[in-house]
């Protein structure tokens, strides 16, 4: 067995090791307030540009893999914390976050899913994403998910499923997996470690009508080479999401590999890198601003 995000067997089970049999105490609020921003973040992410990255995408859905692309968007904003959306003008009040655009497109059989999950994440890695959300789109209907972060979490639902119906949720502040994603760009040594309590994707829950709460999950980092390692496991869901990003700043994530199982078959998501560049596209929207989409490979 050889997973994609080149790590062999013997170093994958050594991720599992630790995971499994070290348990590791969840990092304080303090050693979270110290582990703040790498010092060339505002150099990065403050030239006007977005950062995007596509991926080679091998998505598993209804017990089978099928091929198709995945974007990462990643670019810094100011957001307003009692409204949650992009602020149109820029005051005392406004949150400096960075939010990550992450779609996924593949085809099924004879119809297309389009995916989408933004999360906005304060740069201050000791608080908590101030807003998720996540689409699907294909053939047979829509699902949307929004998370606005108040005093608890509160979740709207929306569904064709009759199994998977609207309804409106409110959720303790625990970790939540999304979210995690933006934490390892700002600086992956406030990621949590350990046995932790975690909120899971809302592409995985949503997708595979799993209850929306939080599951106990192991996380470890680790080194190899010049890469980081971020593994977490969700026992009672029997998934494993590994994220492989670069160990220098600015910690550009190289591929990820989601291995979960249903109905007695396990399957893996792999996306593997294709190419990075940073653009301020939301300029470059007419006819002939396609130059930049050729160079993603898209």
């Amino acid at each position: 067995m050889k997973l994609s995000l080149n790590i062999t067997l013997p170093i994958f089970a050594t991720i599992l090791l630790f995971v499994f049999c070290n348990h590791v105490e969840p990092k304080t609020t303090k050693s979270i307030e110290v582990a703040q921003k790498h010092p060339k973040f505002n150099e990065y992410w403050y030239q006007g540009k977005a950062e995007i990255t596509s991926y080679k995408l091998t998505q598993s859905r209804y017990g089978e893999l099928y091929e198709g692309t995945a974007v990462n968007i990643f670019v810094t904003e100011d957001f307003l914390p009692d409204k949650q959306v992009k602020a149109d003008n820029r005051n005392d009040k406004n949150i400096p976050i960075l939010k990550l655009n992450s779609t996924k497109k593949f085809i099924t059989g004879i119809y297309p899913y389009s995916l989408m999950t933004s999360t906005f994440s304060p740069i201050n890695t000791n608080e908590k994403a101030i807003k998720i959300s996540f689409s699907a789109q294909e053939w047979c209907g829509n699902t949307f998910v929004q998370l606005n972060n108040r005093e608890q979490f509160k979740i709207d639902f929306h569904s064709y499923f009759e199994s998977n119906a609207d309804r409106k949720i409110s959720l303790d502040k625990n970790i939540l997996e999304d979210e995690l994603w933006n934490i390892l760009r700002i600086n992956p040594k406030s990621l949590p470690i350990g046995k932790l309590t975690i909120i899971p994707s809302f592409e995985f829950l949503a997708l595979n009508h799993q209850k929306i709460k939080a599951y106990k999950a192991t996380t470890s980092l680790v080194e190899k080479d010049n890469f980081i390692i971020y593994a977490i496991h969700y026992p009672k869901l029997e998934r494993t999401l590994v994220i492989k990003a670069t160990k220098e700043f600015p910690f550009i994530i190289e591929s990820w590999e989601e291995t979960s199982t249903r109905n007695g078959k396990t399957l893996t998501t792999k996306a593997q890198k294709i190419k990075t560049i940073k653009s301020a596209y939301w300029n470059k929207n007419s006819a002939s601003d396609t130059k930049e989409r050729k160079e993603l490979g898209l």
